[in-house]
C-alpha cells in the first residue's frame, strides 16, 4: 500500500515537472513526456500490473487536464504500461540500453498513435510534417530524459518494493 501512495506523488511530482519546468525547457514546441517515461519504466521494471497501474494514473492525469475525450489518454497509456510490463521477464537493472529501447519504442508508438487518432482521421495527411517536427524531436528529448531519470526511478521503486514487503499488511492477503 505504501508503494501505490508514493507511486501516487511521483505521478503528481513528475506532472507538475513536465508542465513547469519541462515545458520552459521546450525546443522547437516539444517538450518531452515524462509521464510516458515512468509509465514504461515501472512496467519494464515491475511487470504489467504495475505498468497498468502506473499507465492508468499518469493517463487520468492527462485526461483530467488536457483530454478532449475522456479515457483516450488513460486507456493508452494503460496499454504501453502493459505492453513494456511484458518485457518484465527480461529485466536486468544494471543495463540501461534494455529500458532505453523500449521507452524509446513506447514514445515512438505513442507519436505515432497520437498522429492516427488525433490528426490522420480528422484529414490531415501530411505525415513528414508531423514526424519531423513532433513525433522526432519528443523522440530525441525524451531519450536524453531517459538517461537523467531511469536510474533513480529504478531505485525508486525497488526501495518502495522492500519496503512494501518487509512488514506489510499485505503480504498476508
Amino acid at each position: 500500500m505504501k508503494k501505490r501512495i508514493c507511486m501516487f506523488f511521483l505521478v503528481v511530482f513528475c506532472f507538475i515537472l513536465q508542465n513547469t519546468v519541462l515545458k520552459a525547457l521546450e525546443l522547437g514546441a516539444v517538450s518531452p513526456n515524462l509521464l510516458l517515461v515512468i509509465t514504461a519504466a515501472i512496467g519494464f521494471i515491475g511487470g504489467r500490473k504495475e505498468g497498468m497501474y502506473m499507465g492508468v494514473l499518469c493517463g487520468m492525469f492527462t485526461d483530467i487536464f488536457y483530454g478532449q475525450l475522456f479515457g483516450y489518454y488513460t486507456l493508452l497509456y494503460t496499454l504501453i504500461g502493459y505492453a513494456n510490463g511484458f518485457f518484465h521477464a527480461v529485466f536486468y537493472d544494471l543495463d540501461i540500453k534494455q529500458p532505453m529501447l523500449l521507452i524509446a519504442m513506447s514514445d515512438l508508438a505513442y507519436g505515432l498513435i497520437q498522429y492516427f487518432f488525433q490528426f490522420l482521421l480528422r484529414g490531415k495527411f501530411d505525415f513528414g510534417f508531423y514526424f519531423t517536427s513532433v513525433i522526432l524531436p519528443e523522440f530525441l528529448y525524451t531519450v536524453v530524459l531517459i538517461l537523467l531519470f531511469y536510474r533513480g526511478i529504478l531505485v525508486l521503486y525497488e526501495k518502495l518494493d522492500k519496503l512494501d514487503n518487509t512488514g506489510s499488511v499485505d503480504e498476508f492477503v
